[in-house]
Parts: C-alpha cells; sequence; structure tokens
C-alpha cells in the first residue's frame, strides 16, 4: 500500500513523484509505461520506455486520475504518467472567487 509522501520514480525516464493521494490503483502507478519504484531503490533495469506513453510530464504540476489518486511530480521526464494503462491527466487549478 502506497502512502501519502511516499517517493517514487521511474526505471525509464527522468520522472520523480511524491504521492499527494494514494487512491485506488496507484500501486500500478507507472511513468513510461514501466511501474514506479521508491526512490531508495536501484531503479536501473531492462524497462524501456515505451513508445505510447512518451508525452511527458511537467515539473510542479499535480496529475490526478478518476480514483482520486494525486501526485506531485518534483523532477521532470520522458514518460507519461498513468495508473496502469490509463494515463493521468494535470489537475486543474480552482479558479478564484470573484471579487467584486
Amino acid at each position: 500500500m502506497i502512502k501519502p509522501g511516499t517517493r517514487l520514480k521511474s526505471q525509464v525516464c527522468d520522472t520523480e513523484v511524491i504521492v499527494i493521494r494514494p487512491g485506488d490503483g496507484l500501486d500500478d502507478l507507472r511513468a513510461g509505461g514501466a511501474p514506479m519504484r521508491d526512490i531508495a531503490v536501484d531503479a536501473a533495469g531492462d524497462a524501456v520506455l515505451d513508445p505510447k506513453f512518451a508525452d511527458g510530464n511537467v515539473m510542479g504540476k499535480r496529475y490526478v486520475d478518476e480514483s482520486g489518486a494525486e501526485v506531485l511530480v518534483t523532477k521532470a521526464g520522458a514518460g507519461t504518467l498513468s495508473i496502469g494503462e490509463v494515463p493521468m491527466s494535470i489537475k486543474e487549478a480552482k479558479p478564484l472567487p470573484a471579487s467584486d
């Protein structure tokens, strides 16, 4: 079970994230099509960047999915963040109330 505050890194690109809200399915968080690993674990392996998941991500942005999972990108990379085969989307900022 992944907990809030957990730091993860990609096996196939430079992407690093911090878990904000675990949500359902975050155990299958991927970057570039390969599962992400705890930042303390050596991520080197034989995984390669999947071209279908190579749209990249943006540092400082929060990514969410329908289950409520939310991660913050602390280091951008070439891999698209996804839960399984479903890409995560950038969390939109809430508009401030009008001050008339």
